[in-house]
């Protein structure tokens, strides 16, 4: 059984559909990429999974139950943890208590939401600034601190929704290095990224979305070179390069 099942996925807004028909199955322990143009629909299947729309139609089925419904912050207890494309940290709170109230989806006393919290930064290498101001963080750092209040939700599912944009190469291969680091230790990964070397060389299998219908999906390798792909989102100058 798949960790989460997306099955026949409908969202619309007003006359415009959004989300067509989307399926997609993600295994336990995958990185799988979502890509696409803009407006293609990748962050409404985002927040179609995490409870932040409302579903048209179609199932989310993860771990065996169905999440339709459900309010974003049940969907979070059960596993499912998520960044944002915008990151907005509260900013006038230090990193730490940032991160301790992610830690509060899953515990009630605040000394343990404390030591989660803790232990999330060290993991993420944020520790040395805890006590900082999230809104005196740089760009890379506040997209850190999005990703330790997720994983603070100890989630079986992250979501990451473009946590590359805006990073400079050593500042984007540091975060490679960080996701995979999440992998290893136990959670699964299902992300938006428009850094074509970067979802290519992280990714599992990719899913590819165009005016809210999966065009496609499949290995890296496969991908690259389907036409399809090519023309709706990649282009012709594009050259495959996995390392």
């Amino acid at each position: 059984m798949a960790l989460i099942e997306i099955e026949g996925l409908i969202k619309s807004f007003g006359g415009l559909k959004a989300v067509s028909g989307f399926d997609l199955k993600i295994e336990e322990g995958e990185i799988v990429g979502l890509i696409g143009p803009n407006g293609a629909g990748k962050s409404t299947i985002f927040n179609l999974a995490t409870g932040v729309f409302p579903v048209d139609s179609g199932k989310i089925i993860f771990r065996g139950e169905s999440i339709v419904d459900y309010k974003p912050y049940e969907i979070c207890r059960k596993g499912i943890g998520r960044s944002f494309q915008v990151i907005k940290p509260f900013g006038d709170m230090t990193v730490l208590d940032n991160v301790i109230v992610g830690a509060f989806c899953g515990v009630e006393r605040f000394q343990e939401a404390r030591e989660r919290a803790m232990e999330v930064l060290e993991f993420v290498k944020l520790e040395p600034k805890k006590n900082v101001l999230a809104k005196n963080l740089t760009i890379a750092d506040k997209k850190c601190l999005e990703l330790a209040r997720a994983l603070a939700t100890r989630p079986k599912l992250l979501l990451l929704d473009e946590v590359m944009a805006g990073l400079n190469p050593k500042e984007t291969e540091d975060t490679i290095s960080l996701i995979r680091k999440i992998r290893e230790h136990g959670t699964t990964l299902f992300i938006i990224e428009h850094v074509m070397r970067v979802i290519m060389t992280l990714s599992d299998r990719i899913a590819i979305i165009h005016h809210g219908r999966k065009i496609t999906e499949g290995v890296p390798q496969e991908v690259a070179k389907d036409e399809r792909v090519i023309k709706a989102y990649l282009g012709q100058e594009y050259v495959f390069t996995r390392t």
